[in-house]
Parts: C-alpha cells; sequence; structure tokens
C-alpha cells in the first residue's frame, strides 16, 4: 500500500549494445510492473540528440505505454513546448486523452531540452524558442482544449483535455503555475539546491482555479535502491559517468555499471559525477526511506516522482519492487 503517491519518470535509456527496440521494450516492461506495484503515474521525458535516451517521442511513446497498461496515469514530463507548435501538442494530447479518458498527463516544460542547433531543427524556425514567448504559447495551448482558441478548432482537442501540469528547474514555472493555478512538478533530480525556493514561490503565487482549489507540488528525485547501499552506489555509476560525458559534449550510451566504476576519473570529473546524486535517493531500501523521508519533510511535496537510470532492467524494475515493497509504506508528509 503507497500512502504518500509515488509515481515514475523514465527516459527509456538506452544501454550501451542495445538498440532503441530494446530500450521501448524495456520501458514497457517497467511501465506494466510499476501499476502492478500501485505507482500513480508514469511519465515519459523528451530529450533529444542524446544516445542515452529513447524517449524522444513522448505522445508517440504515451500511446502505446497507455495501450499497454489499463489504470496507471500516462503522460510527458515534459513536452517542451518550445520545440512544437501549440496546436499540434493540443491534437496529438487531445487525442490520447479520447482513447485513453481520465489517464492522461500533459506535463509542459519551457526549455527546449536540447541544444539550439537541435532545437531549431525541430521547429525550423526560431519562432517560439525564447522564455518570453512561453507564457503566450502555454495560454494558446491550453485555449486549444478549452475552445477559446476561435477561430482554430483543435480536434482532437477540445472537450478532450489531459491533466496539465507546469514543470521546471528554477522560479520561473513554479510562479506561473501558482498564478495560473496548474499543478507543479520540480526537478529536483538536477536542480536540487532550487527545489524548496522554487516551491515556496509556488505556494506564494498560487490563485485557486478551475484545476486546482490549493497547490499541488510533486517532486522528481533520483531514486536508485538496491539490496544494499554498496550495490546501489555501483548502479548509479553509469548515470553518473553519462551525464559528465554529457556534460563533456560526448554524450554515449550507458555502460557496465563495472565498467563505470573502473573509469579512471580525475579529481574534478570524480566530484562532478558524485555530485549528481548528492541530496537524492540512492541505497538499500532503509537509506533510501530516510533520504525520501528527509525530502518529503523539507519540501512538504504532495506527491514524489522516482527516476531511475541504471544499465539493466533488471535492476531498473528491483529498485522499483523494493521501493513499494519495503519504503513507501514508511513514508508520511
Amino acid at each position: 500500500m503507497i500512502d504518500v503517491p509515488l509515481s515514475v519518470l523514465d527516459l527509456a535509456p538506452l544501454a550501451r549494445d542495445a538498440s532503441a527496440a530494446d530500450a521501448l521494450r524495456a520501458t514497457t516492461t517497467l511501465a506494466r510492473r510499476v501499476e502492478e506495484l500501485g505507482y500513480r503515474r508514469f511519465w515519459v521525458a523528451e530529450h533529444h540528440n542524446m544516445p542515452s535516451i529513447g524517449s524522444s517521442a513522448p505522445a508517440v511513446l504515451i500511446a502505446h505505454l497507455a495501450a499497454a497498461t489499463s489504470t496507471i496515469r500516462v503522460g510527458s514530463g515534459g513536452v517542451m513546448l518550445p520545440n512544437h507548435a501549440p496546436l499540434v501538442v493540443a491534437e496529438q494530447f487531445g487525442t490520447l486523452e479520447a482513447l485513453h479518458p481520465g489517464r492522461i498527463d500533459l506535463g509542459i516544460g519551457r526549455a527546449p531540452g536540447t541544444d539550439g542547433r537541435t532545437a531549431l531543427a525541430l521547429r525550423r524556425t526560431m519562432a517560439g524558442l525564447s522564455a518570453e514567448n512561453f507564457p503566450a504559447e502555454l495560454a494558446d495551448l491550453i485555449g486549444y482544449f478549452t475552445g477559446d482558441s476561435a477561430p482554430i478548432v483543435a480536434v482532437p482537442g477540445r472537450g478532450d483535455e489531459p491533466a496539465i501540469w507546469l514543470l521546471g528547474s528554477s522560479d520561473f514555472s513554479a510562479r506561473l503555475a501558482g498564478v495560473l493555478g496548474l499543478p507543479f512538478s520540480f526537478a529536483h533530480h538536477f536542480s536540487s539546491a532550487n527545489t524548496v525556493p522554487a516551491l515556496e514561490m509556488y505556494r506564494a503565487a498560487f490563485r485557486p482555479s478551475r484545476w486546482l482549489t490549493e497547490p499541488y507540488a510533486k517532486v522528481a528525485v533520483n531514486a536508485i535502491c538496491a539490496d544494499t547501499d554498496e550495490q546501489a552506489r555501483l548502479l548509479a555509476g553509469p548515470a553518473s559517468l553519462s551525464f559528465l560525458r554529457l556534460r563533456q559534449g560526448r554524450p554515449e550510451p550507458l555502460i557496465p555499471p563495472e565498467e563505470a566504476a573502473a573509469y579512471p576519473f580525475t579529481d574534478q570529473e570524480r566530484a562532478f559525477a558524485e555530485d549528481r546524486f548528492r541530496d537524492q535517493a540512492v541505497g538499500s531500501p532503509e537509506t533510501v526511506r530516510e533520504q525520501l523521508q528527509s525530502l518529503l519533510s523539507r519540501t512538504g511535496a504532495n506527491e514524489l516522482m522516482l527516476t531511475t537510470m541504471v544499465y539493466d532492467i533488471a535492476d531498473r524494475v528491483r529498485s522499483f519492487e523494493l521501493i513499494a515493497e519495503k519504503v513507501a509504506a514508511g513514508l508520511s508528509r
């Protein structure tokens, strides 16, 4: 039984020597298993030009995952609105909502989630790529669902509105989510220093809306659970190294944990890689429970979303099993 809602953020990670098909099958396996375990929602994230991530087309993947499951909410964490025309997003997610009513979440981000050249290739124009345009494009998107977009009508879209969330890693989207009265999901998994200030901003700015009468905040956190702390730290190694290589401009698929552990880090590289999992949740069930409870206590989050980037799907599934079976019942807000 999961008392504090726990959800899953998955990037369909690609391991070395694995294909995109392998990664997507693994993500489907995970979605089915976490549904059985009682997790609330399963989100996939939009990333482009990254050899280690297979979730580049969230709407397509969500359609597949929703059809492969039956009760868990499925959505985007998120769709990066600067990469897409709002009408296209409305039609895609209106279609998903029409096919799977009451199960679709549309998490929206304001960053392109990739480099500038790739962002330009996605939209083929610089229009819409600036943060200043985001509130207006978000209003257009919402208007297609509510019918306030005349003379253009989104079909599907109007009348088929998914649950809309704003995502963020700073106070910009936090404030906007509060002003609009939308639920807010904060990216603690890569911006932990900003988590508490952003959530304070969100709650201070919140205005009741047709979506919510009070704030609802979800925090995304890296979570890798294994039988021992040592094993969990070993499993975290490939993601740390992958993040380092991404920052060095040479992104690569995940490598086996034993190879990652043997990588000859410089002192500076090691410090950078280890910082990736600082203030996250990596360890045995007892350790992960302490870390997640600390995060809940500090943030007052209504929900936690766990993201688990490990090399092998069996370890990924096992991490979520351990958390559901040995961690979740001990968590409280």
